[in-house]
């Protein structure tokens, strides 16, 4: 006898075998029971839900003298006819081959003639999203007013391309995907039938590679199951699957998430070099980003993912020290790259150039790189570390600057005494705390107390670098706002006379510097390090504003203790 593929050897001959779909074989059963059978129905839903075997089921259930609990008896004489390929009671037609108008008007004149063996006709049309609109036409009053032994059985994938009068004609079934678990049992029932020996992780693997089908993952499992002799395991399966090795994707995924992008990008191209797909490999990364999400965000993301156990402390390690919003852009990233590969005419470059803009994100200046950069910093600031312009790898408790800010270096030994800013006690604003790993900061108190200012030593007067990096100490102390520290590091800076100023060229970020909640903190974090009110300025660069700043300054001394504001 010919060897039959999994999904035809365990198609299911019963309703009770059929996996899921409780609220279609429910009513089903019912309508048999009561012989309530309509004339047209319409199963909709993806692919190896169960849809065609459904269809022969009920058709030899209508038919069978005897039914058990909604399914055919195949003892009675009705049950053995219809087993006979020669018999016509129950007709399969493939509508992606025989869509024209002329099939259709064959089909209106055949059934016209009754039933041989049982009591109907059942014709079940497979992919009717296929027909034209010719053969529609034809097909729709015989649909609609047919003979009393006739019942139609429509079956597509694709029920949005379906005329609408052909679907107020039918009763409609929507079929869904399969959940994991139940594939997962049914995989079992079918290797424990064959006698083949697998890992759970293997079943899985499988299943998950099913994506909801049935049908899908008998197939992966009937080349599983040829692969290997002997017990299958998670490794075999991968093979099969045509997979990366996963250790091999783990370096890069975590490469990216660290924002390592000479590494990300050597093991890029290593995978590429050795022939492998850039879709696949594609998958094969966003299947690790998911993986870190769920071991990051569920309580049971082992029981989730059903990963080897040392697998699963692998990603969740990696996740715990991944921010959460460094893991959604990353997999937005390269989300946004999976359909323009279909389309383009150099996916290996596409790919090459997300891993890039992924792994660095200083180079990109959308919302959501600027907000991961921003939540690195704060995260840093917190831990106290030294701010450090060496251009280069970051070291532990350093943060690299870019090349463009001014070299600024602040270490303990480098502020006098003087300078230093008052102890942690005597500040009580701007903490900053997450709700939830992926929300938004909210800020607990924005305005902190005043500090009494203490006198500058004459050795700091001049010393513009000096009173920079003292500046930047106290600001990061009395506001602890990262967005106001960020901006305040890309300042020019310098001595005016006995005036200490704080410029920039932007006009947005002069505006942004002199609003009354930034103002106000700069101004106390001045005060922490000895300079009064009167003793520092904000401007703003360029020719064409030094007549405004002139103008502003001579309101400033005309009118002292008057809060001037610019907008």
């Amino acid at each position: 006898m010919a060897y039959l593929a999994l999904y035809r050897m365990f198609r299911p001959t019963s309703l009770n075998d059929v996996v899921r779909q409780e609220h279609i074989v429910t009513v089903l059963k019912n309508q048999i029971k009561t012989g309530r059978i309509g004339h047209a129905y319409l199963f909709c839903g993806p692919r190896g839900t169960g849809k065609t075997s459904i269809a022969k089921i009920f058709a030899a259930a209508i038919n069978c003298e005897h039914p058990v609990d909604g399914s055919p008896c195949g003892k009675c004489e009705a049950c053995k006819a219809l087993k006979d390929p020669s018999n016509l009671d129950i007709s399969e037609i493939d509508a992606a081959s025989n869509n024209g108008v002329d099939e259709m008007r064959d089909l209106r004149e055949k059934v016209q003639y009754p039933p041989v063996a049982g009591k109907y006709k059942v014709y079940i049309i497979d992919e009717v999203h296929m027909l034209s609109s010719g053969a529609f036409n034809a097909l729709l009053k015989t649909l609609e007013e047919p003979p009393a032994h006739a019942v139609f059985v429509l079956a597509t994938t694709e029920s949005h391309k379906i005329p609408a009068t052909i679907l107020s004609r039918c009763m409609r079934f929507d079929f869904k995907l399969i959940p994991q678990s139940d594939l997962e049992e049914r995989l079992r029932y079918v290797f424990d039938s064959i006698g083949k020996k697998y890992d759970d992780e293997a079943i899985a693997a499988i299943a998950r590679a099913g994506a909801g089908s049935v049908r899908d993952m008998l197939s992966v499992a009937d080349t599983c199951v040829s692969y290997t002799s002997g017990k299958l395991t998670y490794a075999d399966v991968t093979s099969v699957l045509g997979n990366a090795d996963f250790k091999e994707v783990v370096r890069l995924g975590k490469a990216v998430l660290e924002g390592n992008a000479s590494v990300a990008f050597e093991r890029a191209e290593a995978f590429l070099a050795e022939g492998k797909s850039v879709g696949m490999l594609l998958k094969d990364l966003m299947n690790f980003l998911n993986a870190c999400a769920v071991a990051k965000a569920c309580r049971d993301g082992r029981a989730v993912l059903a990963l080897p156990e040392d697998t699963y402390l692998e990603i969740a390690n990696i996740a715990k020290g991944t921010d959460g919003r460094t893991l959604l852009r990353v997999t937005d990233i390269f989300a946004k790259v999976e359909p323009e590969l279909k389309y383009s005419t150099s996916p290996r470059i596409l790919f090459e150039s997300a891993i890039m803009k992924a792994s660095m994100p200083q180079t990109d200046y959308d919302l959501e790189s600027l907000l991961c950069r921003i939540a690195a910093l704060e995260e840093a600031v917190k831990n106290g570390v030294v701010i450090k312009n060496d251009g280069g790898r970051v070291e532990e408790n350093t943060i690299a600057v870019e090349e463009s800010i001014p070299p600024v270096r602040v270490e303990e030994e480098s502020i006098p005494p003087a300078l230093e800013a008052p102890p942690d006690e005597a500040t009580t604003g701007g903490n900053v705390y997450f709700d939830e790993e992926f929300a938004p900061p909210v800020l607990k108190k924005a305005t902190p107390k005043p500090v009494e200012a203490k006198p500058l030593p004459k050795a700091a007067v001049g010393d513009a670098k000096t009173t920079f990096g003292a500046f930047l100490r106290s600001l990061r102390k009395v506001g602890k706002n990262g967005v106001l520290f960020t901006i305040c590091m890309d300042l020019d800076n310098g001595y005016d006379g006995d005036v200490f100023v704080l410029s920039t060229q932007s006009d947005t970020i002069f505006r942004s510097l002199t609003k009354e909640e930034h103002y106000s903190m700069i101004a106390e974090a001045f005060r922490g390090i000895g300079i009064a009110e009167g003793g520092f300025d904000v401007r703003l660069k360029g020719k064409k504003t030094d007549e405004f700043n002139q103008s502003l300054n001579e309101l400033k001394q005309t009118f002292q203790g008057v809060k001037i504001e610019i907008k």
